[in-house]
């Protein structure tokens, strides 16, 4: 009776055993056999916009140089200029190039913001940003592979735009790496920014 209750517990174990290798085999399957991760770090859609260059750009444009990317609007009152504003005083405090760190001004308001209106808007705060723009089904694309919101309020050509205010980081590997609110704390941004562009 033992001896019989000894081969059960035997064969219990050697089950048991096969089930933990089947398991392991069939998780490093998942791992190995899984689709190949999207640029974008947030819902992996792709766009493509327009820079001002009049190049093609897309989310395989991300890879390459960690990038600081918002949306905003060239005839907005205060959010983006004091944006680029920061952006500015960032790269200038932790003594970055366009080449360490990129940043990226998307319009969310492409009925005013033509190419001439974008560029003469940022030349008159850093000649490096990248402008990018697009129709407004390419501008809806690109806002909704980052989860971004916007809306026009008011009528006429003095409308305004309420929009989503962060400043999405981007790695070299053209992954999402976290945001920066608007109006946080200067030495939390640069912490922030220091750990995306050291990697």
């Amino acid at each position: 009776m033992q001896q019989s209750n000894l081969r059960t517990l035997r064969i219990v174990r050697m089950v048991l055993w096969a089930l933990v290798v089947v398991v392991a085999i069939g998780a490093s399957a998942l791992y190995f056999l899984r689709p190949p991760e999207r640029p974008l770090g947030l819902n992996g859609q792709s766009f493509a916009m327009t820079s001002l260059d009049g190049e093609q750009f897309t989310e395989a444009d991300l890879r390459g140089t960690p990038s600081l990317l918002f949306f905003g609007f060239t005839h907005c009152p205060d959010v983006c200029p004091t944006t680029l504003g920061d952006t500015a005083y960032w790269r200038d405090r932790l003594d970055l190039s366009q080449d360490d760190l990129r940043v990226i001004f998307v319009t969310v308001d492409p009925q005013r913001d033509t190419q001439e209106q974008l560029e003469g808007y940022l030349a008159g705060w850093d000649g490096s940003v990248i402008g990018l723009r697009g129709t407004e089904e390419q501008t809806e694309d690109i806002k909704s592979a980052f989860g971004v919101f916007s809306e026009r309020v008011g009528d006429g050509d003095e409308y305004t735009v309420n929009h989503t205010a962060s400043v999405f980081m981007i790695d070299d590997d053209g992954s999402f790496e976290g945001t920066i609110a608007y109006q946080e704390d200067t030495e939390t941004a640069l912490a922030k920014i220091e750990r995306l562009v050291e990697g």
